[in-house]
């Protein structure tokens, strides 16, 4: 006999899905997803099959597919199905043949998802996979959120059988005779997984026998513990964080004042990408000079004097955006350029955001792009060059706007006119010039 009402009431205790929801069931074939399909039908929902034939066991894989396909039509519902090159993927994104079948079945099932108008995504994971998934996450290291193993449900990925272990599944095959096929990579010990599945569970449950009921146990005291900390961290970015458009500013007083200090830091940054070696580097600097740039992939955060200060990496401005001869205007980060050639000798002045220079002395194409180290110009009405930094510095430029600033560069390499600030002096306008382009910025931001 099924335990129907036991799923049913996981399911409602949990939210996962209603009645009239569509449920797209992920099926491998195994004992733990051909339990979970048979329990949807004896329930009474509305739901699909979702197989993927990763090719990686020959006649095996194809057997799979074809009992999925079978046990599809035996129930009575739709049944979704796609061949994988997981080997080929796994080799063009350099990831593992595990990591490549993960990210193409989860791509996959959304697609479908959308496609066909399934509500949630149902995945077989039980007990076991929750105890498995932490012992791997502590071997390799984790914080809280990896405590909290398997979630019964993220997003649209639902996991109704998470009221059950492995043991309970195999009577509910054996009570009930379900047929259902045995995956032979599962018996590998060449998978972390299957190791910690194998070889280490069984040594932990002749110390506990009701491993599986302690875990759960644990799971809960863990999600209640990452509840707890989330709440606080929400409590500090709206007591701490100050938002100047797509700046965010934290004042370091208030993060020395954190306890524990690098546990809230650590979650205070994450959104921003930081991961422990940025937050750790970050806390030891707290008390030394200034200027230290922390950089994850898409935020750079600058220890101001008294201010860690937070902003988005605009590509664009890295890679610099180049500028042909007929152009008339072209966006840049924060900033629109407009282009203009005249026959006059046009001096601009007052007018920090625009330029005149010689014609005759540009090579195309152009480049305006954010500054790089060694990077030096002859500001206008000086002798001799200056390194762009040094420029800054004498500006007052904020170390987390320099950035930010457009430099106009010729075909040549050379610094043409710096944005807002001072033109080159090699460049200027002078009674031998013939013709004038005019470069002027305006701010969109």
């Amino acid at each position: 006999m099924l335990p129907v009402k036991l799923f049913t009431d996981f399911i409602d205790l949990n939210n996962l899905f209603g009645h009239g929801s569509k449920v797209l069931a992920a099926v491998s074939g195994g004992m733990d997803s051909v339990v979970m399909v048979h329990l949807l039908k004896s329930a009474g929902y509305n739901f699909g099959i979702a197989h993927c034939n990763f090719q990686l066991r020959g006649d095996e894989s194809t057997g799979d597919q074809e009992f999925c396909r079978s046990l599809a039509e035996k129930l009575h519902v739709p049944f979704h199905t796609i061949n994988f090159d997981t080997l080929k993927y796994g080799a063009d994104e350099k990831i593992s043949t595990q990591m490549a079948a993960r990210d193409l079945r989860y791509q996959w099932f959304e697609e479908i998802r959308q496609e066909s108008g399934y509500s949630v995504i149902a995945l077989a994971h039980h007990q076991n996979d929750a105890i498995e998934t932490i012992l791997l996450n502590l071997t390799r290291g984790t914080g809280i959120a990896g405590l909290h193993g398997i979630l019964p449900k993220n997003g649209a990925l639902v996991r109704p059988l998470l009221f059950l272990n492995r043991g309970e599944i195999k009577n509910i095959i054996d009570e009930n005779g379900l047929d259902y096929v045995e995956d032979s990579s599962n018996v590998s010990v060449k998978y972390a997984r299957n190791k910690i599945r194998l070889e280490v569970i069984p040594k932990l449950k002749e110390l506990n026998p009701a491993l599986e009921q302690t875990f759960e146990k644990n799971l809960q005291h863990f999600r209640e513990l990452e509840q707890l900390l989330a709440q606080r961290v929400a409590e500090l970015k709206k007591e701490l964080f100050v938002y100047h458009d797509e700046e965010v500013q934290v004042l370091l007083d208030d993060l020395k004042k954190l306890e524990p200090q690098r546990l809230l830091l650590f979650n205070l940054l994450q959104e921003f990408g930081a991961n422990e070696t940025i937050v750790d580097d970050l806390i030891s600097s707290l008390d030394k000079h200034p200027g230290r740039i922390f950089e994850t992939q898409r935020f750079r955060m600058v220890l101001d004097r008294n201010t860690l200060i937070i902003t988005p990496i605009k590509q664009a401005q890295n890679r610099g955006t180049l500028i042909r001869l007929d152009d008339r205007e072209l966006d840049y980060p924060g900033y629109k350029l407009n282009i203009l050639h005249d026959d006059s000798p046009l001096i601009i002045k007052n007018n920090p955001l625009a330029v005149a220079v010689d014609t005759d002395l540009l090579i195309y194409p152009l480049t305006l792009r954010a500054w790089q180290q060694g990077d030096h110009f002859y500001p206008l009405g000086m002798r001799g060059s200056k390194k762009i930094s040094d420029f800054f510095i004498g500006e007052k430029v904020p170390l987390h706007k320099k950035n930010e600033i457009p430099l106009l560069i010729n075909g040549n390499g050379e610094v043409i006119w710096v944005g807002g600030y001072r033109p080159d002096e090699r460049y200027k306008v002078s009674k031998e010039t013939k013709k004038v382009t005019i470069f002027e910025l305006m701010k969109t931001i």
